[in-house]
C-alpha cells in the first residue's frame, strides 16, 4: 500500500441507497445489504477504473454505529498532514493547530506505521457545535494493509491523544438485530433524527438541527481492499445550506469553555449554549 493515500476509495465512504444526503461526487453502495449479511465472494467492483481487488470475505458479525460530524477529512501519517488532497501537506489556515500536533507525535507515528484519520472540527461548517472540546475527533485508523478494529482505533487514539467520534452504538449483531435490510433502514433514519452528542444547532439559522449522519462499520479490522465493503454512511438531506462554499466565509468554532465563560457562572442547559453562540458570534462581528 503506498502511503498517504487518501480514506477509501476516491477519499470518500459510499453512502448506503437510502441515504438522502448524496451529490454528483457521492457514489451508493447498492450492495451493502448483502455485504453484512453474506459477506464478498469476489471483486465486485473490479470494472471500476484503478480500484484495487476487493478480497474475499465473510460476513460481518458485530456493527458499531458512530456519529457523523461536520468537519473537514484529515489525516496524520509519518509524512505529514493531509487534507484535500494527499498529494502535499497541508498548509490550509484551519489546519494550523493540527500542524502542531504532527510535529509532536510524527515519530510515533512512523514508529508504529500508523495512519490516523477523523475530523477537523476547527473551523464552522454547516452546523455549529454546543459542546465541542477538540479539533480533531478520530473515526478510523490505518496500519500497513488494514483497517484496524474499532478497539483498536480507541485504544491507539487514546495513546496519541485523541478523542474519537460519539459511538451511537457497538457490538450490534446485524442478523439478530435487523435481519433485513428494511429493519436497517428504519433504525438507522430514527437514528439521524436525533442531535448530535455534542448538541447542534445550524450554523446560518442557529436553528436547532439533527447530526449530520452515522458511519456505520465493521467492529473488527478489514484489509484495506474491501474498505467500500466494510464501512457505510447516511447523510441528512440538504445538508449544506449554502451556493457558497465555507472555506469562503468561515469563523473558527467556538469550544464549549469559551461559551461557558461567556455565560458566566451556573449550571448551562442546550439554550444556553445556543445563546452563547449567538452572543459571541454578535460580538465578534461587532468588533470585526
Amino acid at each position: 500500500m503506498a502511503r498517504s493515500h487518501k480514506y477509501g476509495r476516491n477519499g470518500k465512504t459510499y453512502h448506503v441507497p437510502f441515504s438522502p444526503g448524496t451529490d454528483s461526487t457521492d457514489r451508493n453502495n447498492w450492495k451493502f445489504w448483502s455485504n453484512i449479511i453474506n459477506g464478498v465472494a469476489q471483486d465486485e467492483y473490479a470494472q471500476e477504473k484503478l480500484f484495487q481487488d476487493v478480497l474475499p470475505q465473510g460476513p460481518i458479525k458485530r456493527i458499531v454505529i458512530t456519529e457523523k460530524f461536520d468537519g473537514q477529512g484529515n489525516c496524520f501519517n509519518e509524512f505529514g498532514l493531509f487534507a484535500r488532497s494527499h498529494g502535499a501537506p497541508s498548509e490550509l489556515p484551519w489546519d494550523r493547530t493540527l500542524r502542531q500536533k504532527w510535529e509532536l507525535i510524527k515519530n510515533d507515528l512512523k514508529d508504529l506505521n500508523l495512519e490516523v484519520f477523523g475530523e477537523n472540527m476547527y473551523a464552522t461548517h454547516s452546523i455549529e457545535y454546543l459542546k465541542l472540546e477538540h479539533d480533531f475527533y478520530c473515526f478510523a485508523i490505518r496500519q500497513d494493509e488494514r483497517w484496524l478494529s474499532w478497539e483498536e482505533v480507541e485504544y491507539w487514539s487514546e495513546l496519541l491523544d485523541f478523542p474519537t467520534v460519539p459511538v451511537i452504538e457497538r457490538d450490534i449483531d446485524p442478523t439478530i438485530r435487523w435481519g433485513t435490510e428494511e429493519a436497517c433502514q428504519k433504525e438507522i433514519e430514527e437514528i439521524c433524527q436525533r442531535s448530535s452528542a455534542l448538541g447542534s444547532i445550524d450554523y446560518h439559522t442557529k436553528e436547532y438541527c439533527t447530526l449530520e449522519g452515522v458511519v456505520f462499520r465493521n467492529q473488527e479490522e478489514y484489509h484495506v481492499n474491501n474498505f467500500v465493503q466494510n464501512v457505510f454512511k447516511w447523510v441528512r438531506p440538504g445538508h449544506v445550506k449554502t451556493d457558497e462554499h465555507w472555506t469562503r466565509n468561515w469563523r473558527p468554532a467556538f469550544k464549549r469553555w469559551e461559551l461557558e465563560a461567556f455565560h458566566g457562572e451556573g449550571q448551562m442547559e442546550p439554550e444556553d449554549y445556543r445563546q452563547a453562540i449567538i452572543g459571541l458570534e454578535a460580538k465578534m462581528k461587532k468588533h470585526a
